[in-house]
């Protein structure tokens, strides 16, 4: 698990500009995720887009080119290799004239991202620019696959902040169960989150520090799509649940330690008997940090193929009586 410096929310200009890096296998949906990044509700002026095509014709960029958001392509070669003078050139031109407010970069699929970190921690660059998040996109198919590919595949994964095991309505449930604990037993600690199109929710994968609570809007992550049933039938799940009672701590630091692989994601504060804190669970890990905001429980929810009632049954059993 990458130890990237996290430099603020993605609308809070900080001292160093912050880059956000999206990796994964050829075909894995990087470009889909990248257009739903630019669709989401948040104010991309100053976003700085590299798109980096492997081969002469740069296809993603021109995808790209009415998003709103300056797209610098670079093609005839691997941002990690043949164009890795190109890329630091290119971010020390981008600094110089447009010094944005952020980057987002989408490496080509046989791209290293160790290769890529390399570059972005050089002298004149890690001065102003700093590597907030590598987000890896994993066909489910590919993992089924693994032993093909090489350490290249497993690179971009084990330096991923967030891991999405994408195409997962291609597979079974009890296989995407299954891909799901395999890649927690292969890489422990990893955040990883099943997603149907790359549908996300923007504070999943994205630079919220300071979350509000109850403003995780859980719906979405796949507002987009164009019929609700394709979400039901992929097993997404949102509920919340509140209480003015306090809860037990060590309860629900246990039920945080236990929470299956399927609940992704946890937000909102949480209510102890002697202190209040912001709880921010994404993909098998979370933290909890201080928060004198409110003084009760109010937590969201998004799970895929669980059953609500058990959690929130889990959840009531920790309220002191």
């Amino acid at each position: 698990m990458n130890d990237t410096e996290h430099s603020g929310d993605m609308g809070t200009k900080s001292n160093k500009t912050p880059i956000v890096l999206l990796s994964g296998f050829l075909g894995a949906g990087k470009t889909t995720l990248l257009k739903q990044i630019l669709s989401w509700d948040f104010d991309l002026t100053g976003t700085i887009v590299i798109v980096n095509e492997f081969g002469d014709v740069g296809i993603d960029g021109s995808l790209l080119k009415d998003s709103g958001s300056n797209v610098v392509e670079l093609t005839s070669g691997c941002i990690c290799c043949t164009l890795s003078a190109d890329l630091k050139q290119s971010l020390e031109k981008i600094h110089e004239q447009f010094n944005p407010e952020r980057i987002i970069i989408e490496s080509s699929g046989v791209a290293d991202p160790t290769a890529i970190c390399s570059v972005l921690s050089e002298g004149n660059l890690s001065r102003y620019m700093t590597l907030q998040k590598i987000i890896t996109v994993l066909d489910a198919e590919l993992w089924e696959a693994r032993e093909s590919f090489g350490q290249l595949f497993y690179n971009q994964l084990e330096l991923a902040n967030v891991i999405l095991l994408n195409k997962i309505d291609l597979f079974r449930k009890d296989q995407v169960t299954r891909f799901l604990k395999d890649i927690h037993a292969t890489m422990p600690g990893s955040q990883v989150i099943p997603t149907l199109h790359c549908r996300i929710d923007p504070e999943t994968l994205l630079w919220e520090n300071k979350p509000r609570p109850l403003d995780i809007k859980p719906l979405s992550f796949y507002q987009d799509l164009k019929r609700r049933e394709t979400v039901d039938a992929a097993g997404y799940v949102t509920f919340v649940f509140e209480t003015a009672a306090p809860l037990n701590e060590s309860c629900f630091q246990e039920f945080l330690s236990q929470a299956p692989f399927e609940l992704f994601r946890i937000k909102g504060p949480v209510r102890f008997e002697d202190q209040t804190v912001m709880v921010n669970f994404v993909g098998g890990r979370g933290d909890l940090s201080p928060w004198e905001e409110t003084t009760q429980t109010q937590l969201a929810f998004i799970g895929w193929n669980i059953d609500s009632e058990v959690t929130l049954k889990k959840i009531r059993d920790c309220i002191v009586r």
